[in-house]
């Protein structure tokens, strides 16, 4: 008795497909307003680059008992005019408490302000026991080098993505794919930009830290999409872009909010925790990764791919009149 085989075609997505490539005005207006944000940030607030980029002057002193740091800014305002922020934290070698006072100058912290700052600081928190423990000035250049070397490497990493797409995904479009999935990480950069210069945050390693973060989560969920796309293209060969780029969007729609939202919940929890512990150099961190990460699920399921779909649009239109 010969046994039967199952001969049957492979079961079809049941997923919803929605109208992605129908949003292109949605997208404008939302491109427009985050970059409407962050020129407003820089206009009104501006970009208050850290002690590592600008160059200014760290001191740290050691205390015992418990200080408020609010009080040491109180005192501190009265001889540095310069922008300044004082952290506490404990002695990596000893165990023992300190604060550090940072703030950016071009022509650094002279010793005899830096006597008359630690004198004031003495004598108002004499219960303390305050000691002067390091003073060091931080040279701009260094930081300049850094933020050019970043810079460089951002660059390098979207030629390297326009590359990679262009040459995996050459069947389906491959050029104006690697160029629209760049242009969708730019906007996710212009995001957290925006957030951390309109929370007033300053521009630091963690900051560059977040850029670098983001470009890795945002390429990672478009080539996703876009390796849908490509399979889609096997399973409807006489499909049009707009229905390919409507289904694989809509079947990585779950995929991509959920990965995204772990990731997110968990900065949002450390964003939480900053703020009631008083880490506020974590929020430098968080605050804008987690812009970064919304924008970045939004524009590797609208941006990258619906801008790829009118390139191709408008190709396709300016090829047919000639």
């Amino acid at each position: 008795m010969s046994k039967k085989t199952n001969t049957a075609p492979p079961e079809k997505t049941t997923a919803k497909v929605y109208n992605f490539c129908g949003k292109k005005k949605m997208i404008l207006g939302i491109f427009i307003a985050v970059a409407a944000a962050l020129i407003l940030g820089i206009v009104i607030r501006g970009v208050n680059f850290a002690i590592e980029f600008k160059g200014g002057t760290i001191l740290t002193y050691s205390y015992t008992g418990d200080i408020d740091t609010h009080a040491v800014e109180d005192s501190v305002k009265t001889i540095v005019s310069d922008p300044f922020t004082v952290r506490t934290g404990e002695d990596i070698n000893t165990g023992g408490k300190q604060f550090t006072i940072s703030f950016t100058s071009e022509s650094g912290f002279n010793a005899d302000k830096q006597a008359e700052l630690t004198t004031l600081l003495k004598e108002t928190f004499a219960e303390n026991q305050l000691t002067d423990t390091e003073s060091n000035d931080v040279n701009p250049t260094t930081g300049r080098e850094f933020f050019i070397k970043c810079l460089i490497a951002i660059i390098f990493a979207a030629v390297l993505v326009i590359i990679y797409i262009a040459v995996r995904f050459r069947k389906i479009g491959g050029w104006s794919a690697g160029i629209c999935s760049v242009f969708a990480l730019f906007h996710d950069l212009i995001a957290a930009l925006a957030a951390s210069i309109l929370f007033g945050f300053e521009f630091n390693s963690n900051t560059v830290a977040v850029i670098l973060t983001i470009l890795g989560y945002s390429i990672n969920n478009t080539i996703v999409i876009y390796d849908r796309i490509r399979e889609n293209r096997k399973l409807m060969p006489k499909a049009s872009l707009n229905e390919l780029i409507n289904t694989g969007c809509s079947q990585s729609l779950t995929r991509s909010i959920r990965t995204s939202l772990t990731t997110i919940v968990t900065m949002l929890v450390i964003t939480i925790v900053a703020v009631i512990m008083g880490y506020t150099s974590l929020l430098t961190f968080s605050v804008p990764l987690m812009a970064g990460l919304i924008s970045g699920t939004y524009s590797s399921l609208f941006v990258a791919p619906v801008t790829w779909s009118w390139w191709k649009s408008k190709k396709g239109k300016a090829k047919a009149k000639a």
